[in-house]
């Protein structure tokens, strides 16, 4: 029974994500990927290789899961109730970021002094997903996708505090090493990705009687199964009876 309600890809594409993430995090335990190699340097040509690989590198322990689990949930939603566009929104979305980051300058939002950074973790990616499944909801006005749209911001909501400098509300004695750049990169593509695919799959149901010049007798259900369960009320329907010429005729003279 579970098959039919839940989508086969709805479970492997997030354990799959999983198990590449973890795997490159084994790697870097391992000795591999150190420095920034594999990581998003932005402006540098180097770092274009990391638009591939860094959301499967993460600097410790605490990051790794700190991401594995919204990924899970996240890509659980996307490929059950986006079956349709799951694959382009979750590789468009992961290349279309690492590539907006790419190009941003990473500039100190206090000093304005230009900094080179390293940037690595799936957290661009979780921006892309948590933003597409909420303004997808909105953009198609669909009950369903609605419905996991409020379950996003409910569980998610205090993701948009992500896309700020944390410098704007704590005095840090050293530079933040959360990439808010990263995370406004995925919240702006997964908008672009929501508006993209607003007319593809599931949309508003309009029913009848939200079209108020329409009727037609076959749609009306319950006036087709009175008919069918009580065919003797129309056997003798009332009409009007035939004028008599004859009966008027005098009428007809005087005029």
């Amino acid at each position: 029974m579970l098959k039919n309600i839940i989508h086969k890809k709805a479970i492997i594409s997030p354990l799959l994500m999983l198990s590449a993430m973890w795997l490159g995090f084994l790697l870097q335990t391992m000795g591999f990927f150190t420095n920034c190699t594999g990581a998003i340097i932005p402006l540098l040509p180097e770092g274009l290789v990391g638009i591939i690989t860094s959301p499967l590198l993460h600097g410790n322990i605490d990051h790794i899961v700190g991401n594995s689990i919204p990924i899970a949930i996240l890509m659980f939603l996307l490929y059950q109730f986006y079956p349709l566009v799951a694959n382009k929104v979750f590789i468009l979305g992961w290349v279309s970021t690492g590539l907006l980051l790419w190009i941003l300058p990473p500039i100190d939002i206090l000093t304005g002094d230009y900094m080179y950074t390293c940037t690595i973790g799936a957290s661009g990616v979780v921006y892309v997903l948590a933003f597409f499944l909420f303004f997808s909801g909105i953009f198609k006005w669909n009950m369903t996708l609605l419905t996991i749209s409020l379950l996003v911001v409910l569980y998610y909501g205090s993701l948009v505090w992500g896309m700020v400098p944390e410098e704007l509300f704590y005095e840090l004695k050293e530079p933040s090493k959360i990439s808010w750049q990263a995370h406004l990169s995925g919240a702006i593509v997964g908008v672009i990705l929501a508006y993209t695919f607003k007319q593809v799959g599931d949309k508003k149901k309009k029913y009848i009687w939200e079209f108020p010049n329409y009727y037609n007798e076959k749609d009306d259900k319950l006036w087709q199964e009175y008919k069918e369960n009580h065919p003797e009320d129309f056997l003798d329907l009332p009409y009007k009876k035939n004028d008599d010429i004859w009966e008027h005729l005098e009428e007809i003279r005087k005029k």
